[in-house]
């Protein structure tokens, strides 16, 4: 994706998920398809960071075929989380083959605090399912 530090990056040039590196650096590799996110958390993180940008194809891609609502829709205008936090993480490393991520993503209305289960299937994460608390 041409551009991506305008389309991906907050006013201040960083990747919304909070890491403090430009979108390209960061996220945008993974939703532009450049490379496949290396962890549990870098997939949670790049999810978020789908939703905060209205990158719909990247959070359905992203998710288990089995877990996937037939009806997904991401407002393409994004959503309007405004800081993540990642609050825990068990396993989801690169060589792990599931992953559990606790995270809060803010907003103007609260906190959205979501513990994510992923897999690791043919080789990349994948978004299985999750408990909002």
């Amino acid at each position: 994706m041409a551009g991506a530090t305008g389309l991906w990056a907050d006013v201040r040039g960083l990747c919304p998920c909070g890491r403090g590196l430009p979108c390209e650096a960061c996220c945008g590799r993974y939703i532009d398809g450049g490379s496949a996110a290396p962890t549990a958390e870098a997939l949670m993180r790049s999810r978020y960071t789908a939703y905060v940008r209205g990158a719909g194809s990247y959070v359905a891609e992203t998710w288990a075929d089995e877990t996937r609502p037939a009806d997904l829709s991401v407002d393409p205008s994004g959503e309007p989380f405004t800081r993540l936090e990642v609050l825990d993480t068990t396993g989801g490393g690169p060589f792990d083959a599931e992953g559990v991520v606790e995270f809060a993503a803010h907003h103007p209305g609260g906190v959205m605090r979501e513990r994510s289960r992923f897999e690791r299937r043919a080789g990349r994460w994948v978004y299985v399912d999750g408990v909002v608390r």
